[in-house]
């Protein structure tokens, strides 16, 4: 009977447990969440101020930088004297039927004094041919076939810009080719 009161007076159980319960693990990290969390510490502000100057330094000279590149990137070199008048005579090589031989000897010279006078630093633009022939006889810059050169082709040019003698087309290509000559450096 006591037995029976013992199990009435108990919640109902149903069937007794073959094993018992088992005992916790313990925890490996307990010590370790017992830890209080990180503090946020704030940076002086000087710190900050020098981020933000650094920051700015470095952007200005990256721009520097950027400009500088593109700066620097190579120009093309202006045209020598030696190209423009290659560049005029074949230009003219083009008009050689078309212009009179009056038109035509006025520009061939024009080109080649403006070349010499480029090339060599010398006034042959303000000067007249005798002059200029003259004031080249002893420099060392000419040679003898230059000067030659020279002589022939100011004294043809002359020829049909101030005695107007008949030329024809052929004419104007001989001038032509001796101002080519002369600019390109082969003399023959």
């Amino acid at each position: 009977m006591i037995l029976a009161a013992i199990q009435s007076a108990t919640p109902a159980a149903s069937a007794p447990s073959a094993a018992p319960a088992p005992a916790p693990t313990p925890d490996p990290f307990a010590d370790f969440r017992k830890i209080a969390p990180p503090v946020e510490v704030p940076w002086p502000p000087w710190v900050w101020w020098l981020i933000g100057i650094g920051a700015i330094i470095a952007l200005a000279l990256l721009t520097w930088l950027i400009v500088w590149l593109v700066r620097r990137k190579p120009k093309t070199p202006p045209p020598t004297p030696r190209q423009i008048a290659l560049r005029a005579l074949e230009e003219l090589r083009a008009h050689i039927g078309e212009l009179d031989p009056y038109a035509f000897s006025v520009r061939v010279s024009d080109v080649l004094r403006t070349y010499v006078g480029a090339q060599f630093s010398l006034p042959v633009t303000s000067q007249t041919s005798p002059e200029f022939l003259a004031s080249i006889a002893d420099s060392p810059r000419f040679s003898s076939v230059d000067r030659q050169l020279l002589a022939t082709f100011l004294e043809r040019c002359d020829m049909l810009k101030f005695a107007r003698i008949s030329a024809h087309a052929e004419e104007n290509g001989e001038l032509l080719g001796a101002a080519a000559a002369f600019a390109q450096g082969t003399r023959t």
